[in-house]
């Protein structure tokens, strides 16, 4: 594809490459091709379902094993709050204050969201903290208080909820005083992801945002540092410019905006696995900044993250005595054997059928390829009707078949037997990792060799009124982790609590 010298200019002063927006233009005009769902992961079918006992011993090795090791707790906190407030925006937009009361107004737009809003907004977290700040005009009947109410809530020059990240919106009120996302992550990281009264933590933000949140954590660092008598060490990253993403028309020709300039787009969440490549640590827990939970919850959480980080270890011991077995050239037979038996029954991998006529070299190649890959353990919880992704067999272009967490918009959906498996799925993902991301001799993987570049998405977008397409890079946990080894453990549905609209605080989970 040949560019202009203005092309070229704009491309590479993005920190991008003609070859990259090329490859991003041929994806658009070939399409991305969906996945290939063979089953859906299943309780002993792909997904490990652990008694008691077995949980017990995961979070025993892990809490022996944690003393000598690095502990980071990763959280991407980028989104901002805009969708959490759709309907109140729309609210915001559609209301006429001098024409009507705001009940006048619920019963003519038929908004259930904003009808159960206003029915229990004195139980949202910041309710005090707006009320506060009106007047007794404002006060005066029940209809101004909740438009004034609203307004405050959102305008620039009341809390501006909308535009704040998602992180820094108060999520739990205890009493007499309000805790924001990014303190509850805190309180977590102390909870399971402290070594000798230390936690280390990792955001990815916006640059606009950074500020904001410096400032959260100066003001609150005092009093959570007291409360869990742990030291905090958090760091920040933003998403890189040269991850972004070429906009295209239509017709696949590249989108100029009114001023005549390419639109380069966030290549979405999958970008940021170039953050978490840029990061270290024996044990990375990975958790979105709008799954918490309130204080009194979080030791049951701790309790499933502790056995998740165990499982991790527990594997990884075995994985890297194999490795250092192969390495060394010293695996015996019988230990061959336990290898592939190994593979099996622990990390679903399916053997070539060819491997016994493999040369030694073939199989020491072929067994070192599967083996010396970044590890993950999922947690997964039982599907109750959430949207999004969950485990499932997948076959890849060479029709091997593996784990991988998958979204329905990589699902053809128009076929009916895709459609079905990924109906018929009983567990989805939560977001709930942890991540082992170095190799038997504790050198750290460049995480980039383990993309599956193919598995990006295209969504239909507007620029100012104007259809465009846009491509997002594979997703963090779906193609930009597609090479790892993977391991799926049943988790409990009440360590799932995300915040996708405000009306989700108002949920017995985030009542303290």
């Amino acid at each position: 594809m040949n560019f202009t010298d203005q092309e070229i200019s704009e491309i590479r002063e993005h920190g991008l490459t003609e070859k990259q927006v090329a490859s991003q233009i041929k994806l658009f005009e070939n399409g991305v091709p969906n996945v290939k769902l063979i089953a859906a992961a299943t309780i002993s079918k792909g997904i490990f379902k652990l008694s008691e006992q077995e949980e017990l011993n995961y979070r025993e090795i892990y809490e022996h094993k944690k003393k000598n090791l690095e502990i980071l707790k990763f959280t991407p906190a980028s989104g901002a709050a805009s969708r959490m407030f759709k309907s109140v925006f729309k609210f915001l937009n559609d209301y006429d204050a001098e024409k009507e009361t705001v009940n006048d107004y619920l019963e003519r737009a038929g908004s259930n969201a904003m009808k159960l809003f206003f029915a229990n907004y004195e139980k949202f977290p910041f309710y005090d903290q707006i009320i506060d700040q009106l007047d007794e005009e404002e006060l005066a009947t029940e209809s101004l208080k909740k438009y004034a109410f609203i307004k405050k809530m959102m305008n620039e020059d009341g809390e501006n909820f909308g535009n704040l990240p998602k992180g820094l919106i108060p999520f739990h009120y205890y009493g007499s005083y309000s805790a924001t996302a990014f303190e509850e992550h805190l309180y977590e990281a102390a909870a399971y992801a402290e070594r000798d009264d230390h936690a280390k933590l990792h955001f990815t933000v916006s640059p606009e945002h950074k500020e904001a949140f410096e400032n959260e954590f100066s003001d609150i660092e005092s009093s959570v540092s007291t409360s869990t008598n742990t030291n905090f060490e958090v760091s920040y990253s933003f998403q890189k410019p040269e991850t972004d993403t070429i906009a295209v028309t239509p017709d696949n020709k590249m989108y100029r905006k009114e001023d005549g300039s390419l639109l380069f787009r966030p290549g979405g969440h999958g970008a940021l696995i170039e953050n978490l490549n840029d990061v270290d640590a024996d044990v990375i827990f990975i958790k979105n900044i709008d799954n918490v939970l309130i204080n009194s919850k979080i030791q049951d959480l701790a309790k499933s993250k502790r056995m998740l980080a165990g499982v991790l270890l527990a594997k990884q011991e075995q994985v890297f005595e194999y490795a250092r077995l192969l390495d060394e050239d010293s695996i015996t037979g019988s230990e061959l054997k336990e290898l592939l038996k190994f593979l099996e029954n622990e990390f679903s991998t399916r053997i070539s059928n060819e491997f016994d006529s493999f040369s030694k070299e073939e199989k020491k190649s072929y067994l070192m390829n599967i083996l010396d890959r970044p590890l993950r353990v999922c947690g997964m919880v039982k599907n109750e009707g959430e949207p999004g992704g969950g485990p499932f067999w997948v076959a890849d272009k060479e029709g091997e078949v593996a784990l991988q967490i998958i979204e329905s918009a990589q699902v053809n959906t128009k076929d009916p037997k895709q459609e079905e498996i990924f109906k018929n799925s009983t567990h989805f993902n939560p977001v709930d990792i942890v991540a082992g991301v170095r190799n038997y001799k504790g050198e750290k993987y460049n995480l980039l060799d383990f993309v599956n570049p193919d598995l990006a998405f295209i969504a239909n977008k507007t620029d100012g009124g104007n259809e465009i397409k846009a491509l997002e890079l594979p997703g963090l946990w779906n193609g930009a982790m597609a090479l790892w080894n993977t391991l799926f453990v049943e988790v409990p549905l009440e360590t799932f609590n995300p915040v996708k609209t405000v009306n989700d605080l108002l949920k017995p989970s985030h009542q303290a």
